[in-house]
């Protein structure tokens, strides 16, 4: 009970938020950082030093002795170089300060991260520019300030800068569509997000046994455990209390940062669970779902397990995503995405849907691309993910409202059915208009669409981008051709029905796991990219530079460096994976399973002197199944050796990852199919790492 207590009490309590702005900050000050907060116009450089120095005492106060400018590179993680507050006064004395100036600007090396050959390495200089819109909060003695990074000449070398640039690209173009609907009240308008965080805990004793999980991030040799999920009863069931115990500390570290966690449970595979936290503004829900990884990490050390974020820790088991949903409101609290009661009625919300659409038919590359990734590759498609082919649900209601748009009829409303289950004492309740899909890369939910292609451990900012980006063009466009209209209202009725018709394509309500959709899409047109190095060129694609350019959202080379930094990032991540296994292999399999080998090979002599006359049948045959099995593992890896370092030296970027795919990845795959079966016929004291139960249901009590 006194921790429900304190739950008020300690919430936002790390933060320099909104309550803590108000309370010390002068109120002209604190209004004109409001504003900027609010609109996302540019914050006036002579409040800076009045809200660093407030900063500072808040962050002083609460234990901190440094301050970090916290900002995201292109290497996937988070970034920070901290600086004490303090400050040399003479005569061995110092004074704690913070400037205006060290709050809005900082200056990392921009060398040293990815730059896709933007930055040499004599370029070192870079900048961190302040993010008013995400607040600034203290962890580990530490005032963290989150930060944009650009390149001495002004190129975006992170995630964030993008994102903004997004975020008022959108802004922009959804106040035109709103004013020609008569709306002069709203004056700016948000993406907000929140994103579901899918993970896995193993037990930290297992964990530290596995080189693959500790290099890669997943287990590159396994062979399956006696149970996995197939009597799917770990999702949604009673939480172990070890992972209960450590849920609930989460919840706590994250609660005192602001980050409203609200949903926890066990997810469908055997030590998987999930985290979903309420809707933030954009900038803000991506900054949070950085920290809530850092924490998942961090917290579970505590408890003696480790949380793994990988896509695909376990082969033939559900992977982890962090299903990306995102909505549009209003600075006068309307979320535009609620359909009404009679969405067929509400033209505007319609024309916003076609917008949506539009944009996700135009700029399916992109949206795919925004989650391809390695680890991403191996889950997309099965178990719960939604497969590599884009498309969109809209549900049933909105599905025969759009069919009846495209054909010229009238829309039959249906009201709500009323679910009965038949028992008096359960209340009856409505049905909702449409059902799920889980198969949908990209599903309408009532009031959002929910992305879920994102894999668990990349920073969604991406994906965040390339919709902003995209619903941004089909608002201009949209915007552009009704205020040139005569008859807008005309004009926009004929737009939405023209949209609709010509994007259908797109909108697929099915399975979306089913090869007869897979044929379907071939028929309809749209784009399957199965793997990363398949939809990695479309980012430098005309049309694509074109969209992204005219918004302001990416230049035309921050566009080429990252494709560069992405295959790189590929290679990279393909090139450990089989460095890993082939260090596994020859340390810890071969012998192992020579050394099992040569025990059976003593029992079967040992019995033949005994009992000359005994055939030692199974003996026999397991030392000849065990022998070739090692024999082909031993040239898997020969051939795993040679093929990686062929690919290695490929200097071309894309031919360098394509061929890792198509060579070093099947090579790969060949060795562990020899390993996973010989840990089949080998006795558990033998084997010399833990297995797939260990590792899935290891943590008890």
């Amino acid at each position: 009970m006194e921790n429900v207590k304190r739950i008020p009490e300690i919430f936002g309590c790390r933060v320099f938020n909104d309550d803590i702005m108000r309370a010390r900050l002068p109120k002209d000050v604190y209004k004109s950082l409001s504003n900027t907060i609010a609109t996302g116009k540019e914050i006036d450089a002579s409040i800076a030093n009045i809200v660093a120095n407030a900063m500072k005492d808040w962050a002083i106060e609460n234990g901190a002795t440094h301050y970090t400018h916290w900002f995201q590179p292109l290497t996937g993680v988070t970034a920070e170089k901290h600086e004490a507050f303090i400050s040399p006064v003479g005569n061995c004395k110092v004074i704690m300060e913070f400037s205006g100036k060290e709050l809005i600007k900082g200056e990392p090396d921009a060398s040293s991260f990815p730059s896709g050959g933007l930055r040499a390495t004599f370029e070192a200089r870079g900048y961190t520019a302040w993010d008013p819109g995400s607040y600034a909060f203290v962890k580990d003695g530490s005032l963290y300030i989150p930060t944009a990074f650009c390149s001495y000449t002004g190129e975006a070398l992170d995630t964030k800068t993008p994102l903004l640039r997004s975020m008022d690209a959108i802004n922009l173009q959804a106040l035109r569509i709103l004013r020609l609907f008569g709306d002069q009240q709203t004056t700016h308008v948000s993406t907000t997000v929140g994103a579901e965080q899918e993970y896995f805990l193993v037990d930290r004793s297992f964990y530290e046994r596995r080189p693959d999980l500790f290099y890669a991030g997943r287990t590159l040799f396994g062979a399956p455990a006696p149970k996995g999920q197939e009597m799917e009863d770990h999702y949604f069931g009673a939480l172990k209390p070890r992972v209960s115990e450590y849920m609930q500390e989460l919840d706590e570290e994250l609660w005192k940062l602001g980050i409203n966690a609200k949903t926890k449970h066990n997810e469908a595979a055997p030590a998987q669970h999930e985290l979903a936290p309420i809707f933030s503004t954009a900038n803000m829900a991506i900054d949070q779902n950085l920290l809530i990884m850092e924490y998942m990490k961090k917290v579970a050390g505590r408890h003696d397990m480790v949380c793994l974020l990988h896509e695909k820790p376990f082969n033939g088991m559900n992977g982890s995503g962090k299903h990306d949903n995102w909505a549009l409101s209003t600075d006068t609290g309307k979320n535009l995405l609620v359909a009404g009661k009679t969405p067929a009625e509400n033209t505007q919300f319609l024309l916003i849907l076609a917008a949506v659409v539009k944009a996700v038919d135009d700029y399916q590359d992109m949206l795919r691309l925004s989650v391809a990734s390695a680890g991403n590759d191996h889950r997309l498609g099965g178990n719960e993910a939604p497969p590599a082919i884009i498309s969109i649900f809209i549900g049933e209601e909105l599905e025969a409202i759009v069919r009846a748009i495209i054909d010229g009829k009238a829309y039959n409303a249906v009201g709500r059915a009323v679910m009965n289950l038949g028992v008096p004492s359960v209340p009856t309740f409505t049905k909702d208009t449409t059902d799920r899909n889980r198969t949908s890369p990209f599903a309408f939910t009532g009031n959002k669409f929910e992305f879920r292609m994102p894999g668990s451990s990349q920073n969604v900012a991406m994906p965040n981008i390339v919709l902003n980006t995209a619903v941004a063009e089909s608002f201009r466009q949209f915007a552009d051709t009704i205020e040139e209209a005569k008859d807008k209202e005309l004009a926009t009725v004929k737009l939405i029905k023209d949209t609709f018709t010509e994007h259908q394509r797109i909108i697929f309500n099915g399975n979306g796991y089913s090869k007869e959709w897979e044929e379907e899409a071939a028929r309809r047109g749209l784009l399957n990219l199965p793997t990363a190095v398949d939809v990695y060129p479309y980012l430098t694609e005309e049309k694509n530079i074109r969209a992204f350019t005219s918004h302001g959202v990416m230049s035309r080379i921050e566009m080429e460096c990252r494709k560069e930094i992405l295959l790189e990032n590929y290679s990279k991540q393909i090139n450990i994976e089989a460095l890993t296994m082939i260090d596994m292999a020859m340390k810890n399999y071969i012998p192992a399973v020579n050394a099992y080998i040569a025990e059976i090979s003593g029992v079967a002599a040992s019995k033949m002197a005994v009992c000359p006359h005994l055939a030692c049948k199974m003996e026999s045959e397991l030392i000849e199944r065990l022998s070739e099995l090692n024999l082909r593992a031993y040239e898997a890896v020969k051939t795993l050796e040679r093929t990686d370092k062929k690919a290695a030296a490929i200097k071309d970027a894309l031919k360098q990852a394509q061929y890792y795919r198509d060579k070093v990845l099947p090579a790969m795959e060949k060795l562990r199919r020899s390993v996973d079966e010989m840990e089949t016929l080998t006795a558990a004291e033998y084997w010399p790492y833990p297995s797939y139960g260990d590792l899935t249901f290891g943590i008890q009590g």
